[in-house]
């Protein structure tokens, strides 16, 4: 039932779910599936999941049924893994490809959310998901059942209660079978009725190129549009036949009535036949796509009498011829190849299930420490493992069986760079937030600017500077200052009565003054590389601060 289907994937990530539309045998003799395409929730974006759960709750409420309120977490848990997302994405993939078989029903009102739990392989869905557009619909082919869908029945009167209400407005006669003509008469008149309609369209030029035969404008003339307006005639005028017919053929000449089947052109119906092909019986697509300049109305209308023209009745036996000859059923063998994420069993795991071989409560919250098989899943980094059980479960319903710390993160291709805690990891595997710091950068103030702050001080006023940040600063002038300010300034001896220093014969003053300061500048100068003017005015700055 649900005609489902498992499709491989990768061998870490979980089974995709199909439904097969049409099995086709190609032309080297393999089978391929035509398939329409299911995504699980972990396959949307946040976004459309959170606008997939509002409409999950305004379901609930409308439903009044506290269903999900009762449940427990571990199941409210696993529902979310049953639960699929239709798309009108069609796909071709080999026969080969199939892993299995599972059920997706279309979710059901009237049918208890527990009972997918407690079917194996079963799925629901509700909405439809449209992978381009990236949005999410209700179903049109919701099945209307329900408290909403049902007739409001007014309580039943009493025996001798009057009945309040205006007839007149409720309803209107059409017919009265208590007229004084036979049922002969009529049958008389709706046969005179289609003869005024075959001459009626005889006259016409439009009817005459469409229903070139007689017999063709005689069946048209047949249809029920014909006899309807026959019938109101008749009612309209008394039941009178003499004034009935007359009302039949009018001054102007005979009454034409055409139906949607007749209004149509050839090549209109043939749109309307392909447009069925591709969208079935949505005919709000239908007439977008295809027949804009029809309503709705007309497009329905027409809908129902095309299903009872011949035409219809060859194309769906023509359709049944079809399915009989296509492939209903294809055996799928067993899939025996190891799976690459399966560990020998000699290994011993770090964590087993997301947890210690202690029993410490891990990822799945189920601590074991033996299963037949184990298999490696998530991030390398944190050597996870699932038993054989575990590893079943996340192959078919795309999840854990236990609520995780990491079920508040998106998964997919980010969930490798998850620590066990849920934290980003940097390339070394340290569980710190990988978040993107500004560039680390170091200011090595130059020998010029060094002594430009002491020299041209009074100029730069390196304070006032600091609180005003966005003023320019002339540095040429400050440079050729501080060149000027470094000029040597030549003086006469002066004699030592004293004795003698290390430096010379000089005085206390001359060995603390401007010439002690001129060459320990030039020592500066030797060492240090001129810098740029823009390093200089930040440098000049960096001072200040």
């Amino acid at each position: 039932g649900g005609g489902g289907i498992y499709r491989m994937n990768s061998s870490s990530n979980p089974l995709l779910i199909r439904r097969i539309e049409e099995l086709n045998k190609t032309a080297n003799g393999n089978v391929e599936a035509k398939v329409v395409c299911f995504y699980r929730r972990r396959d949307i974006s946040g976004t459309l999941i959170a606008l997939a759960d509002k409409h999950a709750r305004e379901l609930e409420e409308e439903m009044e049924n506290p269903e999900m309120a009762d449940l427990p977490e571990k199941q409210k848990h696993q529902l979310r893994h049953r639960e699929l997302f239709l798309s009108r994405q069609l796909e071709s993939l080999p026969a080969t490809h199939i892993r299995g078989k599972c059920c997706v029903t279309l979710l059901n009102e009237t049918e208890a959310l527990k009972s997918y739990l407690e079917r194996e392989d079963s799925f629901f869905y509700s909405l439809v998901y449209d992978p381009q557009q990236k949005t999410l619909l209700a179903d049109k082919g919701e099945i209307r059942v329900g408290n909403k869908y049902q007739a409001d029945i007014t309580d039943l009167m009493k025996e001798d209660e009057e009945d309040g209400r205006d007839l007149e407005k409720l309803e209107e006669k059409i017919f009265d079978p208590n007229s004084s003509l036979t049922e002969k008469q009529i049958d008389q008149f709706l046969v005179v009725a289609r003869s005024v309609g075959t001459f009626a369209r005889a006259l016409d030029c439009s009817s005459s190129v469409r229903q070139p035969s007689l017999h063709m404008s005689a069946a048209a003339a047949s249809r029920d549009i014909t006899l309807f307006h026959a019938m109101d005639t008749l009612h309209a005028t008394g039941y009178d036949m003499t004034r009935a017919i007359a009302a039949l053929v009018p001054q102007g000449g005979p009454v034409l009535c055409r139906d949607e089947m007749e209004e149509w052109s050839a090549s209109e119906a043939n749109l309307f036949e392909e447009a069925l092909e591709k969208y079935g019986k949505d005919f709000t697509d239908i007439q977008q796509d295809f027949l804009p300049w029809k309503s709705l109305t007309s497009i329905i209308e027409y809908y129902y009498m095309w299903k009872t023209t011949d035409r219809y009745v060859q194309q769906k036996r023509l359709k049944a011829a079809e399915a009989e000859s296509k492939l209903k059923q294809v055996y799928i063998p067993n899939y025996n190849k190891p799976n690459p994420n399966q560990l020998s069993n000699n290994v011993k795991p770090a964590l087993v299930n997301g947890a210690a071989v202690a029993g410490t409560p891990g990822i799945t919250g189920i601590p074991a420490s033996s299963s037949y098989q184990w298999y490696s899943w998530g991030p390398p980094n944190m050597q996870c493992r699932l038993c054989a059980s575990c590893w079943t479960y996340w192959k078919k319903y795309g999840g854990l069986k236990m609520p995780t710390r990491l079920d508040g993160e998106r998964p997919g291709p980010n969930r490798n760079s998850l620590s066990p805690h849920g934290l980003p990891l940097r390339h070394g595997g340290s569980p710190k937030f990988a978040v993107k710091t500004r560039q680390a950068f170091f200011l090595q103030t130059t020998g010029l600017t060094m002594m430009a702050r002491r020299l041209c001080y009074d100029i730069i006023r390196p304070r006032y500077l600091a609180r005003h940040p966005y003023l320019p600063v002339n540095t040429a002038a400050i440079k050729a200052e501080c060149a000027l300010r470094l000029t040597p300034i030549k003086s006469s001896p002066i004699l030592n009565n004293g004795s003698p220093t290390i430096l010379g014969k000089r005085s206390y003053e001359q060995h603390n003054g401007l010439d002690a300061f001129l060459f320990y500048s030039f020592i500066y100068l030797a060492l240090a590389n001129l810098s740029s003017s823009s390093s200089f005015e930040s440098n000049l700055r960096g001072a200040a601060v």
